[in-house]
């Protein structure tokens, strides 16, 4: 499927920080391995809830190759058969690798829902969330709380591997807690040591959230100290970025989140790059408009109208980002619950506006103004060394983008 035209790239599209970056030279990179799997060009689809679902996924697979994760699926009610849950779960006809993120706090769920997914052979890559930041998970000791206890963190990712057989399990986890309580240095002795076949980091402490800049120095730092792949996550808005990315640090690929929300074309552009090509140009808004209506058909069909629709009100938001629309038209993109009253929507939009070049480097998705405290449940860090799995809840994040970079 070819929506976008062939273009090299104006330099209205590139920003200071890319503007003299070259694409990547004969053999400069090679494909990353995670276990059986040769992955080209280096690149992963961050785990996102509420949008790493298999349309988006459809979407981004759709303009270049790599690997693309499904959102973060909680172990225990995927062990207990909850529906909602079990849909998350769920891949596609013709994905392929089927590459799923897992979250737990107990090493026996953890155990079990890795024996189930396995056993139905519903994966073929396991990742594991250790670096969720949002409250909810923290404060009842998961996501990027769990790596503060080394020993809690081992027995999860041990029950993980031990469980997976053949099929690869990698970690993503933060830089730790915030400046103070650092842990992505243990985090990746624990992944080398339990057999992941990789490991990711986004180069940002959960105080941070997704405020400010990515530490790219802590990649580096990670890549020295451990001989899996390293996949570098953070701050990655244009192609060039992963190219700079991999330059700096040595990482062997690159994690994108929030830099391709309404963006899946970004795809296209890092395989372009990584092949020795400029990237071509954005779309101009009639393409974004057909890109847009695409993907709301697909969360439709997957989904069932309504809710497909209403879900997919976020990503409308994101793709239209820097255009010109009306104040009116974009409060009905926050009312529309059908597809045709979507269509109906642009009609009478200004189709011929070009790619708004001050959009290039727009954050989309989650974002603070500042650093916050990170909430931990009561005494968490007098013991340690404690690997008693905390008390868990449903444990879930809200649906705002997940721990994409």
């Amino acid at each position: 499927m070819n929506l976008l035209p062939s273009q090299t790239v104006d330099e209205i599209y590139r920003s200071a920080l890319n503007r003299e970056v070259p694409p990547a030279r004969p053999e400069e990179f090679a494909p990353v391995r995670i276990g059986p799997f040769s992955v080209w060009p280096p690149v992963v689809l961050a785990p996102m809830a509420g949008v790493t679902n298999y349309p988006f996924r459809t979407m981004c697979r759709e303009f270049g190759a790599g690997l693309y994760v499904s959102e973060m699926i909680n172990a225990r009610p995927l062990v207990d058969g909850g529906g909602k849950t079990c849909k998350l779960a769920d891949f596609g006809p013709g994905e392929s690798p089927r590459s799923l993120q897992l979250y737990g706090t107990d090493p026996h769920y953890i155990a079990e829902a890795v024996k189930r997914l396995v056993g139905e052979g519903r994966i073929d890559h396991l990742d594991m969330n250790f670096g969720c930041p949002v409250p909810k998970v923290t404060r009842r000791g998961g996501g990027a709380a769990i790596p503060l206890k080394a020993n809690l963190l081992r027995s999860i990712v041990r029950a993980a591997v031990s469980n997976a057989g053949e099929v690869p399990v990698t970690i993503k986890f933060r830089i730790g807690v915030n400046d103070s309580l650092t842990t992505y240095l243990t985090a990746g002795r624990v992944a080398e040591d339990e057999g992941c076949a990789a490991v990711g980091l986004h180069a940002r402490t959960a105080a941070q959230l997704y405020h400010g800049h990515a530490d790219w120095d802590a990649i580096a730092t990670l890549k020295q100290s451990v001989r899996i792949p390293v996949l570098g996550n953070g701050d990655i808005w244009e192609a060039e970025d992963a190219l700079r990315m991999m330059r700096l640090t040595d990482c062997d690929g690159v994690i994108v989140g929030r830099g391709c929300l309404g963006r899946p074309w970004l795809f296209r552009d890092l395989a372009d790059v990584f092949d020795g090509r400029a990237p071509t140009n954005p779309p101009d808004f009639a393409s974004v408009i057909d890109i847009l209506l695409r993907h709301a058909q697909l969360m439709a069909d997957w989904f069932g109208e309504r809710l497909g629709i209403v879900s997919f009100r976020r990503h409308a938001s994101w793709y239209t980002k820097g255009f010109r629309m009306s104040g009116e038209l974009r409060a009905q993109l926050m009312r529309i619950e059908t597809l045709a009253g979507l269509a109906a929507l642009f009609a009478g939009a200004e189709r011929d506006q070009p790619f708004p070049p001050s959009a290039m480097r727009v954050i989309r998705g989650k974002t603070t103004g500042v650093q916050k405290k990170v909430a931990l449940p009561l005494g968490y860090l007098d013991q340690l060394d404690d690997e008693t799995p905390p008390e868990e809840g449903d444990g879930e994040p809200d649906d705002d983008g997940g721990d994409g970079g």
